[in-house]
């Protein structure tokens, strides 16, 4: 039986969503990297030019989530700034950050 990637709810076999909580089932591929805060917004905006990023989540040295953001299809522009301007911020208080990218299989 699967099971839900994002709240944990179990999935009925041909469930293509959640029923739970609306997230699209099947395989989330994570992988976590650690960039100094200098080149964290370099690295983000890279992400987020991959296109098949489905959320970012930045951590501090002590595990602490600092920013989590889901990434869309489309998220252009204006809809970026406000995330960017957040992570201009978290560099600037933090040293070493670890980024989680997820993905879809």
């Amino acid at each position: 039986m699967a099971f839900c990637g994002k709240c944990g709810k179990e999935l009925p076999e041909s469930a293509r969503y959640c029923p739970s909580c609306g997230t699209q089932a099947g395989e989330v591929l994570r992988e976590e990297f650690s960039v100094s805060a200098d080149n964290l917004v370099k690295s983000v905006k890279e992400l987020l030019h991959e296109g098949n990023v489905r959320r970012i989540i930045i951590t501090d040295e002590a595990g602490k989530t600092l920013l989590e953001m889901p990434v869309t299809v489309g998220v252009v522009g204006v809809i970026l700034a406000p995330w960017l301007a957040a992570l201009g911020a978290i560099a600037a208080l933090a040293t070493r950050c670890t980024i989680t990218v997820e993905r879809r299989e």
